[in-house]
């Protein structure tokens, strides 16, 4: 901790002293003898075509960026209860368009040829992500929550909802939609002397709002039981309107470990949608290495077939003449779980039978209302993010029976956020138990917090802090390494490798600063970032700070150049102290982004128990 705080300052210090620099830019200079040095060297003027923006477009027509203090909450109220006539939807490529300038037009060779070769989303495409449509009256709040929708999307990089009215007509109205898409297609890979990855994700296939996942990896090492391996995945978003989301995925890794899915599911996407549900398969085939009695390790084989499906509606109970009897309401859901162990451990790596089959039922009900915030430099560079804030109260009650015992099941949720004065704040406290014979079993205990500050400025410089606590307890939980707490990546350090360490309690902290430079330097913006995970581990003792503290310290950089044609790139540099397996003074690049602090929404959704981990 203290070791974070001495980089705060330093960077804190670093930032004071370079917003207090006033020697003018002299990007406009270097760019300009840029352009003059390759206008007469075909070479050069060809990679210049390919690297570099036309300087034009940034000296005629030059605006004033808004510093993303205080967006606008767009309203629309001026034309409610006005029939729309017509819903006009225009999709732009991602290179060189605007939605908000309908006169910005690709002038490089690079944008020309990158919008080629991308195939933009189909109009009847983010026509279904709408909640209204032809002859409907308008709705503000209904607009709002169809352009957010529209943003969501990880294919959309940005959006513009306009009204436009009818010369002579009070009672009618059309609707402009501009949609700007993000470049959808995002190859990745590695290579080493063991092995070789190629990873590759398209976020819009041929423009229909379709997920394609390829991961292709090849081994160079014979001790591995495949010499290749493979992941993939295909999601079917939204289909006809009904925000019902179909996806199918196989897995099988080097070590033979098979894994397949399926799942049918419409969430409560939004606080105007009234039933949701789903379905879900799940076949894994794996093995394991797992401790005896005497604490000898060996491979033990699984095989489970895991089948689920639920169901829930939402109840206006707070009428609907207001905001809030609109956006809250009375949610019920049910669900039932089936998971059946074809092949488990020895009884000797097993004596409790943990991992067994089982089938439980539970039903969730509760109240929820959530409402988004629209908010700049959060995560991305001046990219207009929504933020939930709200509030769900539930609780949960089923049973599971497994072994041949029936246990009773109660849970609850409290969760609330809001904007105040000091910042960004959102808490949430969950707790769950089996009861078996009037006594609790694998109790768990939640309590978690977001919170972020406002954008405070230093000079040219904006920044926000972030903190994000875990604490989870467990009580009576089974004799079982399976049923214990870890530290791993993505509960746990970003970047922390498989460890033999557990424990019943934990607890963790994210603490990141987050700067957005406005200043230039030679037509760059640096927004480095600054982030300290701290996690500590009971590990059987119930106790925490007497146990070693894990940490990480990572710094990264947001990269922006609105000279350049891909504008924005991320870099990131993390270090650990100590890591179980690995040693001390471990250096890994890109093992955390500046957005892995994430928000937690107010629905309410398929019925489960407190997650332990």
């Amino acid at each position: 901790m203290r070791l974070y705080l001495i980089l705060l300052v330093l960077f804190f210090s670093g930032q004071i002293l370079m917003a207090q620099k006033t020697v003018p830019t002299k990007s406009d200079t270097v760019y300009k003898k840029i352009d003059q040095y390759a206008e007469d060297k075909k070479f050069f003027k060809f990679i210049h075509k390919l690297m570099f923006k036309n300087r034009k477009t940034f000296l005629v027509a030059k605006k004033p960026k808004h510093t993303g203090i205080s967006p606008i909450q767009k309203s629309f109220n001026k034309y409610s209860c006005r029939i729309i006539r017509k819903i006009n939807i225009e999709t732009l490529d991602p290179f060189g368009y605007s939605v908000e300038n309908e006169k910005e037009q690709p002038e490089k060779r690079i944008e020309r040829m990158g919008n080629f070769l991308h195939i933009k989303s189909k109009k009847w495409t983010i026509r279904n992500l709408l909640l209204f449509k032809k002859n409907d009256e308008l709705d503000s709040l209904i607009v709002k929550e169809s352009e957010r929708l529209i943003r969501s999307q990880r294919y959309v990089r940005s959006v513009v909802i306009r009204p436009i009215p009818i010369e002579n007509c009070k009672d009618s109205v059309d609707i402009s939609i501009r949609v700007l898409d993000t470049w959808s297609l995002v190859p990745t890979g590695a290579f080493s002397s063991a092995k070789a990855n190629l990873d590759l994700i398209q976020r819009n296939f041929l423009g229909l709002g379709h997920e394609v996942e390829l991961n292709y990896i090849k081994s160079f090492n014979n001790s591995t039981y495949n010499t290749f391996a493979y992941d993939s995945k295909y999601t079917i978003n939204n289909i006809k309107n009904t925000f019902i989301n179909t996806s199918v995925s196989s897995k099988t890794d080097l070590n033979n470990n098979t894994f397949k899915t399926a799942r049918i599911e419409r969430p409560f996407y939004s606080t105007f949608a009234r039933w949701a549900g789903g379905l879900y398969f799940d076949y894994r085939a794996y093995t394991e290495l797992m401790p005896d009695n005497n604490a000898l390790l060996a491979f033990q084989n699984y095989k489970i077939q895991t089948y689920q499906f639920w169901g829930g509606h939402s109840f206006n109970v707070f009428g609907k003449n207001t905001e809030f009897g609109r956006t809250t309401h009375l949610i019920f859901a049910a669900g039932f779980n089936n998971s059946v162990y074809l092949l488990k451990p020895d009884i000797a790596y097993d004596p409790i039978q943990y991992s067994n089959s089982s089938k439980s039922v539970l039903a969730t009900i509760g109240i929820s209302g959530q409402k988004y915030h629209q908010d700049k430099y959060l995560f991305r560079f001046g990219i207009i993010e929504d933020v939930p804030y709200g509030k769900v109260f539930s609780i949960t009650a089923g049973a599971e029976n497994k072994n041949a015992v029936t246990r009773a099941y109660f849970g609850s949720r409290f969760s609330y956020g809001d904007y105040f004065d000091f910042g960004y704040l959102q808490g949430n406290f969950e707790a769950g138990s089996f009861f078996n014979n009037g006594k609790t079993e694998q109790t768990t205990y939640k309590i978690e917090a977001n919170y972020f500050t406002n954008l405070f400025p230093i000079g040219s410089w904006k920044f926000r802090q972030f903190i994000k606590p875990v604490l989870v307890l467990g009580t009576n939980r089974l004799n079982s390494p399976k049923d214990r707490l870890n530290l791993v990546d993505i509960n746990g350090i970003p970047g922390f490798s498989t460890s033999p360490l557990i424990g019943t309690k934990k607890l963790l902290s994210t603490f990141q600063t987050q700067s957005y430079n406005q200043k230039t330097w030679y037509g760059f913006n640096f927004s480095p970032f600054l982030n300290f995970t701290v996690g500590f581990l009971d590990q059987g003792d119930y106790k925490f700070f007497s146990n070693k503290m894990y940490s990480q310290i990572g710094i990264g950089v947001l990269v922006n150049n609105n000279y350049l044609v891909f504008n924005s790139f991320q870099l990131s540099f993390s270090y650990y102290p100590s890591l179980p397996i690995d040693g001390s003074n471990i250096i890994k690049t890109n093992a955390f982004q500046n957005s892995n602090i994430d928000f937690h929404d107010f629905q309410i959704g398929q019925p489960g128990v407190v997650p332990y981990q």
